[in-house]
C-alpha cells in the first residue's frame, strides 16, 4: 500500500481513476486487526490503487473530508467521491470487501 505524503500529493491523485484512501493510525488497535488483510485485500481489488493515510499527520484533510472514526475508507475516481466507509468500529474483512463491491 502507497503511503500519501503530502497534500499536494492528495490533490493530485485524487483526480486518477480509482483511488481508496484508508484512513489509520500507528496506535489504532481497530486498524492493527485489519492489517493482516490489507494486501489480499488490494490484490483482489487491484481496479484500485490504495493509500495509507496517517490520520494524525493529516487532520486538517480528515476534518474536510468528515473522517472522524479509524480506520475507515474513502474512494475517489477522477476528482469525484464514489464511496466511504467511515466510522469508528472495528472492520471486517467482508465488511471492507461488501464497500469495495457496493461502489464497483
Amino acid at each position: 500500500m502507497k503511503v500519501l505524503q503530502s497534500m499536494e500529493e492528495y490533490n493530485t491523485l485524487i483526480n486518477q481513476d480509482h483511488i481508496m484512501l484508508m484512513f489509520s493510525a500507528d496506535w489504532c488497535p481497530d486498524c492493527r486487526v485489519i492489517e493482516p488483510i490489507l494486501p489480499e485485500l488490494e490484490q483482489e481489488n487491484s481496479q484500485y490503487t490504495f493509500y495509507y493515510v496517517d490520520r494524525d499527520k493529516f487532520i486538517d484533510l480528515c476534518q474536510e473530508l468528515n473522517v472522524f472514526g479509524i480506520p475507515s475508507f474513502v474512494a475517489f475516481h477522477k476528482g469525484e467521491e464514489v464511496g466511504r466507509f467511515v466510522s469508528k468500529d472495528r472492520k471486517t474483512k467482508e465488511q471492507i470487501e461488501d464497500f469495495i463491491q457496493s461502489i464497483g
